[in-house]
């Protein structure tokens, strides 16, 4: 059974930091392409960053320089550090697992709010 369950969402002040981590059972986690996406109310889903299976990383125009995604193959999990964290940054944030044309699996979410 696969499953992708996220991790160390919360509440944070503006300025701050979270570390997102995405823990995954059931794939070959090195084969496949991992992201985050991010999900507020009211908005679709849009992608936030992704790494390929060779460590690759791209971002998102609106947070680099203050997210960045990385993985660790042995304990198959993704991370998303985010740092300054704006308001606008309020969001449901789902982890993604993509082998392209053959499988593609979401986790649960994790709420991050941004917030005074």
């Amino acid at each position: 059974q696969v499953q992708l369950v996220e991790s160390g969402g919360g509440l944070v002040q503006p300025g701050g930091s979270l570390r997102l981590s995405c823990t995954t059972a059931g794939i070959m986690f090195s084969v496949y392409t991992m992201g985050w996406c991010c999900q507020a109310p009211g908005k679709q889903r849009e992608l936030v960053a992704i790494i390929s299976s060779g460590g690759s990383a791209n971002h998102q125009d609106s947070v680099k320089g203050r997210f960045t995604i990385s993985r660790d193959n042995a304990k198959k999990t993704v991370y998303l550090q985010m740092n300054s964290l704006k308001p606008e940054d309020t969001a449901v944030y789902f982890c993604n697992a993509a082998l392209p044309s053959v499988a593609n699996y979401w986790g649960q979410g994790t709420q991050v709010t941004v917030s005074s």
